[in-house]
């Protein structure tokens, strides 16, 4: 009898941290019961699966719609090198990781073909604004996979393919106190604030200036506490370091997020993944979003909700404070920070939130296509 896996050919498109985790742990799942050869692009976690990305994944690094605009030409290459290489290999599946402007691209050029089944990992934002994308959705991807229930339910109420993979989140605690202090020669005695400006260049420009006024507003009021950046990696953190007064009692750390969450009294947060990674972890965030009047002007007229930050999406109203554009500044976030600690931690029932399918079900469902 032969017990060699079947072979599966796989394209893939990460183009951030957070799309590079879900992007191995799905192939890892799918290495259980295949052997996968994979092409394509992305990080360090699908790299070491067995991908050899043909571009580095920084530069599908780009934020909001005018960094992608600036540049289209460069995109549309990396594009079209993707899907040549799809095309060449004759690959049987498709995963584009969150991404969607940029995937889109690639969705369609190989549903034309139709060698592959075409699956989006985190679903674009239809539900909050450009609804329109549903008709590209429906036409070209075979299985959005879902974060969230309230995204899975959208697409179930629309008749369209998708699954409820979950949240990675909802497996995510908080770090040991002693041993973080410990890690980082951290003094117990002191009080802590994680402050998260992002993973992106262009989101580190935009807010870590108001951030570093905040902390300046706020260390001369608590003289008792230090502030505390993860970055993702060692260019981030220069760059980080680059905005950093050496007056300020900042520390910045790589691959740090969780711990220094995980001391922090409250943390101020660009919106993203990591408002949810602070409330999850019990760590009230004041979620901040600022980007170029041009952008905002766009985006503020297609958003069809109220609120932009994930643990408010999730819990269906403003639990935590958001602090949008010109709201967003050291005086507003020093203002927050006062009422902050008053809020009750939300992290249990967020974690309930985030619970999804099995592995092996939505593994299956992508088999099954």
């Amino acid at each position: 009898m032969n017990s060699e896996k079947p072979i599966i050919k796989v394209g893939i498109v990460a183009g951030e941290y957070s799309g590079d985790r879900l992007g191995a742990k799905i192939i890892s799942a799918l290495k259980k019961t295949h052997s996968v050869e994979l092409y394509g692009v992305g990080g360090p976690k699908i790299i070491k699966e067995g991908l050899t990305s043909i571009f580095n994944f920084e530069k599908l690094h780009l934020m909001g719609l005018i960094e992608p605009l600036i540049n289209y030409i460069e995109l549309k290459k990396l594009r079209k090198q993707l899907i040549n290489l799809f095309i060449q290999n004759k690959i049987d599946y498709f995963i584009g990781i969150d991404s969607p402007d940029f995937n889109i691209g690639i969705h369609k050029a190989l549903k034309k073909i139709g060698k592959s089944k075409n699956i989006q990992v985190v679903s674009p934002s239809v539900w909050g604004w450009r609804e329109g994308r549903i008709k590209q959705i429906k036409n070209f991807i075979d299985l959005t996979m879902c974060l969230f229930n309230f995204e899975d339910n959208f697409y179930k109420k629309k008749q369209m393919p998708s699954i409820h993979m979950g949240h990675p989140f909802c497996d995510l605690y908080p770090s040991k106190k002693e041993d973080v202090f410990q890690q980082y020669s951290l003094n117990p005695n002191k009080q802590f604030v994680s402050v998260l400006p992002g993973s992106r260049k262009s989101e580190i420009k935009d807010l870590l200036p108001t951030y570093i006024d905040f902390i300046n507003l706020h260390s001369k009021e608590n003289v008792n506490y230090e502030y505390l950046i993860p970055a993702s990696d060692t260019k981030i953190m220069e760059l980080i370091s680059s905005y950093i007064p050496s007056s300020l009692p900042i520390r910045v750390e790589i691959n740090s997020t969780r711990d220094f969450l995980s001391i922090s009294e409250f943390s101020v947060v660009t919106s993203g993944t990591a408002t949810l990674e602070s409330a999850i972890l019990g760590v009230n965030p004041i979620i901040c979003y600022k980007t170029n009047p041009l952008n905002f002007f766009i985006i503020s007229r297609m958003l069809k909700v109220d609120d932009v930050g994930l643990p408010n999406l999730l819990l269906g109203s403003r639990k935590f404070p958001e602090l949008i554009q010109k709201n967003c500044n050291a005086k507003s976030i020093l203002s927050a920070s006062k009422n902050i600690n008053k809020m009750q931690s939300m992290s249990v029932q967020l974690r309930e939130l985030l619970v999804g399918n099995k592995e092996e079900d939505y593994i299956k469902q992508i088999l099954e296509l």
